[in-house]
């Protein structure tokens, strides 16, 4: 018995995965625009709750947010002066089904405009000039220059206080028409996997599609291609985005329409992972 307490106090100094809290769910966010945060954020959207809450990936002067810490979520997740993401209703969705007894956490990288290849570790300085504005080299910037090593940071910071549970995906309007993207994307999300030691079977991939065709959507020829993906990953699902309102520019989804896309990530996830019949 004498030899029991030291080898725990052992195990808590070599394994900080022993105080992680399995009944925090965490969520990796990565993509463009749309998950990024581009619909306005109306009063509606900033009511919080103390079972959602967001790992801030940069500091925020204007909210007082610090990088590195988490807090109750509210938007915006991502960048200091993005908008509502469908990462916000997909937690808040998340938290109206469970248990009281689990706290939902999300990770929001996503830089808009960005080839899903700027997410790709080996290759990705070759995207850094996909569009020769300011606002993209500063996107980019702000990540240290690479959108998915800054990722990879925070989830392995997260790792510390809960359980990785999967990954949510909004992009391809950058990417549109190209039949390879499943290939890319399948090259990320193998990544991810490796680079924080988790199993697909328990760590699925949602993506959801971009502005439909019924609504005009200038990618929506993009729409198939997206549906490919679980060919490419068996654990990946697909959320549609039929009906989701939008706006004037045919690309991005209004705020209805991203509450709603966010709700359906969350359906998605509750009949995946936690067998709700919804």
């Amino acid at each position: 018995m004498k030899y029991i307490l030291p080898i725990i106090s052992f195990l808590m100094l070599t394994n900080p995965t022993i105080a992680q809290n399995p009944n925090f769910h965490i969520y990796l966010c990565f993509g463009q625009s749309n998950m990024e945060g581009s619909a306005e954020i109306e009063e509606q959207d900033k009511m919080a709750n103390s079972r959602f809450k967001v790992l801030q990936s940069l500091d925020c002067e204007n909210y007082g947010f610090t990088k590195n810490e988490w807090r109750i979520a509210t938007p915006p997740l991502s960048q200091c002066y993005t908008g509502l993401s469908p990462a916000d209703y997909f937690g808040k969705t998340m938290i109206e089904y469970l248990p009281d007894s689990i706290t939902i956490g999300i990770i929001n990288v996503a830089v808009g405009g960005s080839d899903i290849r700027l997410f790709d570790k080996a290759i990705h300085e070759d995207f850094h000039d996909s569009y020769k504005e300011e606002w993209f080299r500063k996107k980019i910037q702000d990540y240290g220059n690479n959108p998915y090593q800054h990722l990879i940071n925070l989830g392995k910071l997260a790792q510390k206080d809960g359980i990785i549970k999967g990954f949510l995906l909004h992009q391809g309007e950058t990417n549109a028409g190209d039949e390879q993207w499943p290939v890319y994307v399948k090259t990320v999300y193998k990544n991810l996997l490796s680079d924080l030691n988790l199993k697909a079977k328990s760590t699925p991939l949602i993506a959801g599609k971009l502005v439909h065709a019924d609504q005009d959507g200038i990618c929506a020829h993009m729409n198939p291609i997206i549906d490919k993906l679980p060919q490419y990953i068996p654990t990946a699902h697909i959320v549609e985005s039929k009906d989701c309102s939008v706006r004037e520019d045919n690309v991005h989804f209004n705020s209805k329409g991203v509450r709603e896309l966010g709700k359906r990530y969350a359906e998605t996830i509750l009949k995946v992972q936690y067998d709700y019949d919804l």
